[in-house]
């Protein structure tokens, strides 16, 4: 760890604590827009670990987890330098939306370029100011806009880095998932930064299970690198991968009855919802095609037919997934209230 750090310019001496406003734009009207971090260095070398979140503007549960890791007095042992971006897309996040203000995914606008799109311009201050600065990244995600995700970390498991920390984060289900063009993980991988992605939720809402479940797991992560002390006595969750899933699709417009949650396992054949008209007539049935886990689903109750329903994954002891899934919860609300 070098005896000094800079973002933005400002200066984070070693056992320093700072707030910095990363200049990003201006809006209309001439007011300016910054990227928030915090920084806190530990005395000692160590790691420097980023936690990102709302890179899709209206996935706020990460924002709350990153507040929350801020206020854990755990950080008065860190080892290393901790950097906690709360709003990446400091627009999208005001304007309650996923996108950038020309619609653009910032998520598939990286590495980005001074020069570029607005989208552009903040992937590449992101990368130039954060991520190449650090040694490790967590990215913190929910659901899209009607859709919730159960707990998952979804990274590239044929690095043996990232699995590693994979495994140390703790939930339940980890997707083996490809790494797409222009995303935050892709670039990080360019730079042979390890990374993961954590889902959890859905866009605009606050979920407590999820939030408490990513503070714990960004925390276990934080001490399987060393930056943080390791808690005596701490149990390590057993974890499961999967290396395929699907979504499953309306088979035609109408109301859906849902009959299915996301952490559900279900059979093959099962019945997952009826589509219904607005009399309340059948229209379809949706069935699971394979024997899984559900960790997806879209939550509005009208589909047009082809709509993404049902993610699915498959695991070999789906059911060993299925009891980890309703443990979590249990042991994640008694280690925080205890």
């Amino acid at each position: 760890m070098a005896s000094e750090l800079k973002i933005g310019g400002i200066s984070i001496k070693k056992g320093e604590r700072k707030r910095i406003q990363l200049a990003v734009s201006n809006l209309y009207d001439g007011t300016d827009l910054s990227i928030p971090v915090e920084v806190i260095r530990g005395k000692e070398e160590g790691p420097i670990l980023f936690i990102s979140a709302a890179i899709h503007g209206d996935e706020i549960n990460g924002t709350e987890i990153v507040c929350r890791i801020l206020r854990d007095r755990s950080l008065k042992k860190l080892k290393g330098t901790f950097i906690a971006v709360p709003v990446v897309n400091v627009f999208g996040f005001n304007m309650l939306s996923r996108y950038l203000p020309d619609r653009r995914d910032l998520n598939r606008s990286f590495p980005g370029s001074k020069n570029g799109s607005l989208a552009s311009r903040l992937a590449n201050i992101f990368m130039k100011e954060i991520v190449q600065k650090s040694t490790h990244g967590i990215d913190l995600h929910t659901g899209a806009i009607h859709r919730t995700n159960l707990p998952q970390i979804r990274a590239c498991m044929n690095n043996a880095e990232t699995k590693q920390l994979a495994f140390e984060f703790g939930v339940p289900v980890i997707i083996n998932s490809d790494i797409r063009d222009g995303s935050l993980r892709e670039a990080a991988r360019r730079k042979k930064i390890p990374m993961l992605l954590f889902e959890g939720g859905e866009a605009l809402r606050f979920d407590e299970k999820v939030i408490q479940i990513g503070v714990h797991g960004c925390l276990a992560v934080m001490q399987s690198i060393g930056m943080l002390p390791r808690k005596k006595h701490a149990t390590r969750r057993e974890v499961f991968v999967s290396w395929s899933s699907q979504w499953v699709r309306s088979p035609a417009s109408g109301l859906i009855r849902i009959l299915k949650e996301a952490g559900a396992h279900v059979k093959e054949g099962e019945l997952l919802a009826v589509v219904m008209d607005q009399f309340g007539k059948p229209r379809g049935e949706v069935l699971a095609p394979f024997e899984g886990i559900i960790i997806g689903q879209l939550k509005l109750p009208l589909v047009n037919g082809g709509d993404a329903l049902f993610h699915i994954a498959s695991f070999h002891n789906t059911r060993k997934v299925q009891k980890s899934i309703t443990r979590i919860e249990e042991d994640i609300f008694q280690c925080f209230y205890d």
